[in-house]
Formats: structure tokens, C-alpha cells, sequence
């Protein structure tokens, strides 16, 4: 590990090679010497974040990369098999995982311009505001997960727009009360 920071930290110092590709470099190199017994990946993940956020890529402040990548769970592990194999004799590629990082933090900005582009183009009221959260959650929800994406609106006004879909049919409820979850309907 010490070996790993030594080389990031060269690397980055003289500036040849982009942190986007530097970082995806690090994170395979971290993923293959495997440090701890368990939370590898999970740590993975962290150390991504933090270091976009270092360098000015903020994405992950806005849109979950975590739930990027659990959405794409078997590229992650394709893309990790292919790159790690020959890892520890010098003799693997890291263009199939560098692929799948810069994927993966292209569809957090893509995700993240659509969901600013909705509100600036005159979509903010509070009922677009719950809308885009629902649209944008992806499997069952309740209303705390509303209210993470919509924190201005309040639960009543949710309770309402919710109450409103299910009549349309856009939304089904999966109980009732203060734990209930919600489905969209396709």
C-alpha cells in the first residue's frame, strides 16, 4: 500500500496523466493488493469519491455512485476480473476497468444534468420537485425517501402528489402508515 500511495502521489505531482484516469488506476491497483479481510470494494468506492471530490468532481455530492455501480454490479465484476488477471506478475490491462470507472461517473453527470435541467427549465415548483424524486428513485420507496430529494416539501404536500398518482395509476402502495412503501407502475 505504501508502494501504491508513493507511485499516486508521483504520478500526480507531475501532472502528465489526468486524475480521471489516475484514479480509476489507483482504485484497481487498491482492489487488487486487497488490504483488509472484508469492505474492500466498499472502501473502493469511498476513496473514489473522495478523491473526485479532491480534484474537483463533485457529482458524487449530488448523485450516488454507490447505486450506480449496484446497478451495473455485473460489469463491475466483469470489468474487475478482466483487468485484475496478470495483475501481480505486471501483465494485466486496465483499459476495460478505466472504462467502467469513466463510464460510471458519466452516467452520475448525465443523471445529475437531467435532474438540474428539469428544475431550471421552469420545473421547480414543489410538486416537479417530488415528481423528479420519484421518477428518479429507482425500486420501492417511502415518503423519507421523498423527503431525502425534496427536502422543502413537506410530507403533507407529498402525501397529496402520492395520493394523486395512485389514482392516475402511476403509483401503487405497498402498505399503509408511516412505513409504507410505493412502486411506480410502467
Amino acid at each position: 500500500m505504501q508502494t501504491l500511495h508513493e507511485r499516486y502521489d508521483s504520478l500526480i505531482r507531475e501532472g502528465n496523466i489526468d486524475p480521471l484516469i489516475l484514479i480509476p488506476l489507483y482504485i484497481l491497483d487498491f482492489l487488487c493488493i486487497h488490504p483488509f479481510l472484508d469492505g474492500n470494494g466498499r472502501m473502493a468506492r469511498l476513496i473514489t469519491v473522495l478523491l473526485l471530490y479532491h480534484y474537483g468532481y463533485e457529482v458524487g455530492r449530488y448523485i450516488s455512485l454507490e447505486r450506480i455501480i449496484e446497478q451495473t454490479k455485473e460489469s463491475y465484476y466483469e470489468t474487475l476480473l478482466m483487468s485484475s488477471q496478470g495483475w501481480h506478475k505486471g501483465k494485466h490491462d486496465s483499459l476495460p476497468w478505466v472504462e467502467y470507472a469513466l463510464s460510471t461517473i458519466l452516467a452520475a453527470y448525465t443523471e445529475f444534468e437531467g435532474r438540474f435541467t428539469r428544475v431550471s427549465s421552469g420545473r421547480g415548483s414543489k410538486t416537479d420537485i417530488v415528481l423528479n424524486a420519484i421518477e428518479s428513485h429507482i425500486g420501492d420507496f417511502g415518503i423519507a425517501d421523498i423527503e431525502k430529494a425534496s427536502p422543502a416539501v413537506s410530507r403533507d404536500m407529498m402525501r397529496h402528489i402520492l395520493k394523486k398518482l395512485k389514482k392516475e395509476g402511476k403509483v401503487i402502495s405497498l402498505g399503509q402508515g408511516r412505513y409504507a412503501r410505493w412502486r411506480k407502475v410502467k
